[in-house]
């Protein structure tokens, strides 16, 4: 078998690769700034703008909104029937805002908000259709956050939180591989007779892995380029390219080059927390690959999702601190979730999407108790250096085994 070859062959080849990234992220960072002035010409600024979310306070309403070049926040005390994916048209306070703010995003005074009534998109449509086959509103939501990154309700992000699932309802790249296996075996029945009759010279995999990265990425353009998955789709077009080269797939090297990438290329994703803990969970599945592949497969089945979730804990806690016992059970939702995900797609594609909505909604109505614990920074620093030593040394990587279960253990018996 031939060795897989490094991505860069030397310090040369890899300098030659972060000059070009920073050249392109420096270009963009510009670009972004020139939008910053004319954003910053007036002291008040007029747009449309789509609401992404609603998060309804005591006495006002705070909105989520996406407009064509940013995404901020604003609050409103009027009483307007306000629903997610409508497009409103609002003025805007620039006056304080900072580039810095700019890009990841800001808070603004508001005035001047009027509904719009545009044409409905196909998102829109197909998130009406997915709503209309549940009763229940929460549960239309969730799916709506499964399939077309809606942003979910408070009483079902606050469930999966309690439940430790919320990576499940945020696409990324666990959604990704699923629909990409779902995809490739389909594809597989139907185009492997045509090729062995009318090419049977062609490589059938690969084939198979372009047509479905088309899929993938038309997909990803629906959705609005969602960062986790953004960075999940552009390591599985890696991937294929790389295979095609022979060059190593599952390695460090090529995580960073795609980070990397990103960031050059969209900067303002460099503050997308979703991002960063996708980012986060394949450094620590290649972490596992590394150490752990000469286990057996029956092995590796089982240890992964527990292990995958104990040592993502000290860096999720640093950000959310809700705990719950049940959050135990993590490991085990996850494993379901590659059947559920793919059956509830299937089901709501054929308008019966309610099949199972009892069982949901019995879910979402328990009341688990919690409490919120977060992660010291004197404990968050120290783990994320292990973890990155982890990466050359197996002694470091024993360490980080040890800090993880030292840390679970207080968590859970705190």
């Amino acid at each position: 078998m031939i060795e897989p070859l490094p991505l860069a062959k030397d310090k040369k080849g890899w300098f030659i690769i972060i000059a070009i990234l920073t050249t392109i992220f420096l270009l963009n960072i510009l670009y972004e700034y020139i939008k910053f002035k004319d954003f910053k010409a007036e002291e008040i600024y007029t747009t449309k703008a789509q609401i992404l979310n609603i998060y309804p306070k005591i006495n006002y309403k705070v909105l989520k909104l996406q407009s064509s070049d940013i995404t901020f926040f604003t609050s409103t005390k009027e009483v307007l029937n306000f629903k997610k994916l409508q497009f409103i048209d609002i003025t805007i306070v620039t006056k304080k805002i900072t580039f810095i703010e700019y890009i990841k995003g800001f808070y603004a005074l508001s005035f001047n908000i009027n509904q719009l009534k545009i044409k409905q998109t196909n998102i829109d449509k197909l998130s009406q259709n997915i709503s209309a086959q549940h009763q229940n509103k929460n549960i239309g939501e969730l799916f709506n956050a499964l399939f077309f990154a809606i942003p979910a309700s408070k009483e079902i992000k606050d469930i999966c939180a309690i439940y430790g699932v919320s990576h499940l309802i945020a696409i990324s790249g666990f959604h990704l591989g699923v629909l990409s296996f779902v995809l490739y075996w389909i594809l597989y029945i139907f185009y492997t007779p045509i090729k062995r009759k009318y090419f049977p010279y062609r490589n059938t995999k690969f084939d198979i892995l372009i047509i479905t990265s088309i899929f993938l990425f038309f997909y990803l353009l629906f959705l609005g380029l969602v960062p986790s998955l953004l960075r999940a789709f552009i390591m599985f077009i890696f991937g294929i390219f790389f295979l095609r080269s022979n060059i190593k797939i599952l390695s460090f090297q090529t995580l960073a080059l795609v980070v990397m990438l990103i960031i050059a290329v969209f900067p303002k994703l460099l503050f997308s927390l979703s991002l960063w803990f996708s980012v986060a969970g394949v450094f620590y599945i290649f972490l596992f690959l590394q150490y752990f592949k000469n286990l057996n497969k029956i092995a590796q089945f089982f240890l992964f999702n527990i292990w995958i979730y104990l040592v993502m804990n000290p860096v999720t806690h640093f950000f959310f601190g809700t705990l719950s016992i049940v959050q135990l059970y993590s490991p085990i939702f996850t494993i379901g979730f590659s059947l559920f995900y793919p059956l509830e797609l299937f089901l709501h594609i054929i308008n019966y999407g309610n099949l199972f909505d009892s069982n949901i909604i019995s879910w979402v109505n328990s009341n688990p108790t919690y409490k919120d614990i977060f992660t010291p920074l004197w404990v968050f620093i120290p783990y994320i250096i292990i973890s990155f030593l982890s990466i050359n040394y197996i002694s470091w990587f024993k360490v980080l085994n040890i800090s993880f279960v030292v840390f679970n253990l207080w968590l859970f018996l705190s």
